[in-house]
């Protein structure tokens, strides 16, 4: 069966050249385009799209009050087709913390949308997301857990976060929750370098910790949240002692991505073991879940993300499978989880 898609973009040559792009592929189906917000509404209401691929640019529209609508009155995947300009980032950084499941940063004329395949691998990824409502509960122990030394209780020096898709409103939920003088956090989310720094710009505005982009041999501190730069290096964790420092570094792609998320978590249980905690979010694939796993073999604090509050359950569920989590916790819980320890 087919993917069904609606586009919504404002320019009738971008609408021609996605449509062509998209209509290449042997299961997705352009089902209508729209060249503004009220025509989407309309056919969104009428065909009921597996996915939306919404242009957040548009002009003589708001595109965030848009997205806004489609989650609250017919929650459906999005993806935001973004151009190069600052002010787009930013505002695809917004819709992301909104709803959007993703990103993809678009070229110039007939470029635009490339022949790598990483839109259609994008709109793949969407049509798997199901939308339901979270349901409150407490955290869990897994029903299966790896032999692993017993966690102390104590504190974490050091929390690493991996994320894909879903993931930046993730991090918002999480990190919103983090005390002003937390441990340092290292974040790996899988998203385009071009929009990395909005994105960090926009969790920094919104919780008490600092948050920036990692940057070489910058040292980790209490206070900061240090997301991967997305571009192509794998952020680690360096140093000994109580003293770390982020590392990003080039290299071969690990569960398909670069940066990974497993890189992070093998560093950090290589050089923090059972002192630092380990936290899996929303997403795609299997990246984190041997990470995890290694991070909970070292005695370190884990958890992964229920699947009730997942937008994609993949990354939790495998490392749920692998008995790689301690705590198995919805997503509004998993702060309080952690800070538990610092009690």
């Amino acid at each position: 069966m087919s993917i069904r898609i609606v586009i919504v973009e404002d320019s009738p040559t971008m609408r021609a050249i996605l449509m062509s792009r998209l209509s290449s592929e042997p299961d997705i189906e352009v089902v209508a385009t729209a060249a503004n917000a009220a025509e989407g509404r309309e056919l969104i209401r009428q065909f009921d799209p597996d996915v939306v691929t919404l242009d957040i640019e548009m002009p003589g529209m708001n595109g965030l009050d848009f997205l806004d609508k489609i989650m609250a009155l017919r929650p459906t995947p999005v993806i935001i087709i973004s151009g190069s300009t600052q002010e787009g980032a930013a505002t695809t950084a917004e819709a992301l913390a909104r709803g959007a499941v993703s990103c993809y940063a678009k070229g110039q004329g007939a470029n635009a949308f490339g022949s790598d395949g990483k839109l259609a691998a994008l709109i793949r990824e969407a049509a798997q997301v199901t939308f339901t409502k979270p349901v409150s509960r407490a955290a869990t122990p897994p029903a299966s857990s790896s032999a692993a030394p017993a966690h102390t209780g104590a504190a974490p020096k050091l929390v690493a976060i991996g994320a894909s898709t879903g993931g930046v409103e993730a991090l918002h939920s999480v990190l919103s929750a983090f005390p002003a003088n937390c441990p340092p956090t290292v974040v790996v989310q899988h998203v385009n370098a071009r929009f990395a720094p909005s994105i960090a710009l926009s969790l920094d505005r919104a919780c008490a910790p600092r948050v920036l982009l990692a940057e070489p041999d910058l040292p980790l501190r209490a206070g900061h949240v240090y997301l991967a730069p997305g571009d192509e290096r794998h952020l680690t964790v360096g140093g000994t002692g109580g003293q770390f420092h982020a590392r990003l570094r080039a290299g071969p792609r690990i569960a398909g991505h670069l940066p990974s998320v497993d890189a992070l978590f093998f560093s950090v249980a290589e050089r923090i073991g059972a002192e630092a905690a380990g936290i899996l979010l929303t997403g795609m694939g299997a990246d984190g879940a041997e990470g995890l796993l290694a991070l909970h073999r070292a005695g370190a604090f884990t958890i992964a993300q229920d699947e009730a509050s997942c937008t994609v359950f993949g990354m939790p569920r495998a490392a749920i499978a692998l008995g790689a989590a301690r705590v198995v916790a919805p997503l509004e819980t998993i702060s309080s989880q952690l800070f538990r320890l610092a009690a």
